[in-house]
């Protein structure tokens, strides 16, 4: 079996929608419908607003810690981390360990979407 979609629960819509837009486009996804994205191998993304808008995301809570994609290399890396520089976001700095470069974004409600490369 193939993973099919993941439906990632956010605080609000409004903040969120243009974080995923820019960083998913530049990852190679496309919008399919009102915040749902899929990529060519049939992985599709869909952002719903949680209707406990008082919860928080934690990284060491139980529950998805992060998404991680991998880059074929750190020119892909680099796009991303440009794409989403130029859309307004922040980005963090790149992390080396061993042999593999991750930057990992942070969502507006703080959950973490790694892009690595590796070798």
């Amino acid at each position: 079996m193939k993973l099919d979609h993941m439906v990632i629960m956010v605080h609000s819509l409004e903040a969120s929608l243009p974080w995923y837009e820019a960083l998913l486009g530049l990852i190679g996804f496309t919008k399919t419908r009102d915040h749902v994205w899929g990529n060519e191998d049939g992985v599709y993304i869909d952002l719903m607003e949680a209707p406990d808008r008082d919860a928080r995301y934690g990284r060491h809570f139980p529950g998805l810690n992060h998404l991680g994609f991998t880059a074929p290399d750190e020119a892909a890396l680099d796009a991303v981390r440009g794409g989403m520089e130029a859309a307004g976001f922040e980005v963090p700095d790149k992390q080396r360990f061993g042999d593999m470069t991750a930057t990992f974004f942070r969502d507006p409600d703080g959950m973490r979407v790694e892009v690595t490369i590796y070798g």
